[in-house]
């Protein structure tokens, strides 16, 4: 059978379409193929800004050899990971079973059942050779060794999705994951652990919300010291705003490249807070470059945001964006490229491959106006290099956290630009992804893909609409968020009161994946708990926030063990604490204005606002809410207890700090 990608929606998935690979996608087509032929199931998973992937693709999968024998003797099945999140789940838990660690590119072969016997990450074309003629040889001579061993392990893996005991992130439970936070802390570079080093952005945003409820001076010190030493590291683009994925080193030097929209959309909300918390210039100048960043190179024509930007350009890491001295002396003159390679570190020897540097910003700029002159036009040339390629599909939950996070830094710092820019993904994930009322993971080029949301989709999406709701006072974001996570709680409700990560009728893989686990983004767990929680202090309803603590102690186990793990479980359990903090602020004009800036510089976690007329259809909490003497007025109420209204900015700034 010839390769069958060119159909496909998913960039990596196009990205493979010319291999000699007689590919196709995931699907019982590929299986019942398998039990025809009597062959196992090469099963590949990646996705398209991933580095080793690339590698593999080049040395094995356009290799004739390779393909000769995956096809032969195999069902060559290549999946995208990030537009079919429930089927790595289950195979990466495989991967690091087997295997003690888990990465991509994934490589698992399967029985025509779909259970795994084997499972491994990269493979050079020689050993890649081996393993598929030791798996013909065992499949051919132990076939019955083949098949108990798959069925073993898929066994122990269901057993993995049992559930869990409750343990509540209570008060104690938040303190003690600080300290534990604590002893893990680089003091000299900042950031936990060693390399490679990973921006902790939920983690962060725990430590400022614990900062906010408990004055821990701790809490403050480790978020804002990692965020110094990430933003004027070479992790953070100096030229362009945003953050690669990671650090391959433990002083956030050098960077893996890819630059990945929920890495961003996350880190820009934590720089917003940061600088709320604070006052800090550079976490209002990285917050603002982030936002740009996302504007300018993620932003799709139809108003969403892509996924990602490749790792490699032409097949080389940091060709665009490592510099050496003879290069900005080119674009700037020497005195001029002299004093800016000192000023971005970059150095004869180079802090990266081959004598260039990435570009670091240990120090500010003692002449701030040559700077923004001098970085314009290293950008521009920059721009006039190879580009890195970019995965322009539009998945669900990183764009419901891009939502979030320009709401956010929209109103916070004064851009509504940025409201106007999540407003415009609202419309578009909605109205696209949207489909017979469920949500679907992902679209690319304003076409919907076939491939079902998952719960991060569900509970990530309402997140983005709540905070939008609140940024704009409008009625649609939240009845369309309550709407979502109605869904979410019918649909992948557990047992113990958490949430399964697909739903009740999705396609049935060996296991039904689960992870409480926040990794790169928030699980589905705790993105749905967040969600309730605020839908819940929005509407006053009880029962979603008493469904957002049973999900919350459902995380509760893994999030104690290692709070490394459980940042927005942790983040979500101190607004729980903190709130409900419910401000309502009825009227218009300059007093109103005044009232919603005031309340929109509490730090509190567990702060909701919203704003607009009294009475408005379709909003609890302006309901049963008049003007005061005809003036503007907020009222807060605490735990569903409210104060008396206030009209004036230093009365609601006492009230919210008290």
């Amino acid at each position: 059978m010839p390769n069958r990608l060119s159909e496909s929606t998913s960039p990596y998935l196009l990205q493979h379409r010319d291999n000699p690979v007689d590919w196709q996608e995931w699907g019982p087509e590929a299986f019942a193929e398998a039990r025809e032929r009597d062959v196992p199931v090469l099963l590949s998973v990646g996705y398209a800004a991933c580095h080793w992937c690339h590698v593999m693709a080049h040395e094995s999968f356009e290799d004739e050899d390779v393909a000769r024998a995956l096809n032969a003797d195999f069902v060559a099945v290549k999946v995208d990971r990030e537009e079919r999140p429930d089927i790595d789940a289950v195979y990466m838990a495989a991967t690091t079973a087997l295997t003690g660690h888990g990465g991509w590119p994934m490589t698992c072969l399967l029985t025509p059942d779909g259970d795994p016997f084997f499972a491994g990450t990269y493979f050079p074309k020689g050993q890649f050779l081996q393993l598929l003629a030791g798996a013909k040889e065992a499949w051919t001579t132990q076939r019955d060794r083949v098949l108990d061993s798959g069925a073993h392990i898929a066994s122990r893996l269901r057993e993995l999705s049992a559930p869990v005991t409750g343990h509540p992130l209570d008060a104690a439970a938040l303190d003690a994951a600080a300290s534990q936070l604590r002893s893990q802390f680089d003091h000299g570079a900042a950031g936990f652990g060693g390399a490679p080093k990973f921006p902790p952005s939920m983690v962060l945003e725990f430590l400022l919300r614990h900062h906010a409820r408990t004055g821990s001076a701790d809490a403050l010190t480790m978020a804002a010291s990692t965020c110094e030493a990430m933003a004027r590291g070479g992790i953070y683009d100096q030229l362009g705003g945003g953050f690669a994925r990671y650090s391959v080193d433990a002083r956030w030097v050098v960077p893996h490249f890819e630059k990945m929209l929920y890495d961003n959309a996350q880190l820009l909300r934590v720089f917003t807070h940061l600088h709320r918390a604070t006052g800090d210039v550079l976490a209002r100048r990285v917050a603002l470059e982030t936002a740009e960043f996302l504007l300018r190179d993620l932003r799709t024509p139809q108003g969403g945001f892509a996924s990602a930007l490749d790792a490699d350009t032409e097949g080389i890491e940091g060709l665009t964006y490592a510099w050496t001295p003879a290069q900005l002396a080119e674009v700037l003159g020497e005195e001029d490229g002299r004093r800016a390679a000192a000023l971005l570190s970059v150095t004869d020897q180079g802090t990266f491959e081959h004598g260039s540097s990435t570009l670091q910003l240990l120090t500010d700029p003692d002449d701030e106006s040559w700077w923004a002159a001098t970085r314009d036009r290293l950008l521009a040339a920059r721009l006039l290099r190879p580009q890195p390629g970019c995965d322009d599909k539009v998945v669900t939950s990183w764009n419901g956290l891009a939502i979030a996070a320009l709401a956010d830094t929209g109103t916070l710092l004064g851009r509504p630009d940025l409201v106007e820019a999540a407003t415009r993904c609202a419309e578009f994930v909605v109205g696209t992804h949207v489909v017979d009322g469920r949500l679907r993971r992902t679209s690319r080029a304003g076409s919907v893909g076939t491939a079902n949301a998952v719960a991060d989709d569900y509970g990530n999406l309402a997140e983005g609409l709540l905070a939008l709701h609140q940024a704009t006072g409008e009625q649609r974001w939240l009845a369309t968020a309550g709407d979502l996570l109605a869904t979410a709680v019918e649909r992948f409700g557990a047992d113990d009161g958490g949430f399964h990560d697909t739903s009740d009728d999705a396609e049935a893989l060996f296991t039904r994946p689960r992870s409480a686990a926040d990794n790169a983004e928030p699980s589905g767990q705790s993105a749905l708990a967040g969600a309730l929680l605020t839908c819940s202090a929005l509407t006053g309803d009880p029962s979603m926030r008493d469904r957002a603590e049973a999900a919350l102690a459902a995380s509760g186990q893994l999030a104690a063990r290692d709070p490394r793990f459980g940042g927005w479980a942790l983040a979500v359990a101190e607004a729980a604490l903190a709130g409900p903090l419910q401000v309502a602020l009825v009227g218009s004009g300059r007093e109103a204005d005044a009232l919603v800036a005031a309340a929109r510089q509490s730090v509190s976690p567990g702060l909701v606002l919203v704003h607009g007329e009294p009475d408005a259809t379709g909003i609890p909490l302006l309901a049963q809410r008049p003007l005061v003497g005809g003036r503007a007025a907020a009222y807060v109420c605490r735990g569903f207890v409210c104060d008396a209204p206030v009209t004036d900015v230093a009365a609601l700034t006492a009230a919210l700090g008290r």
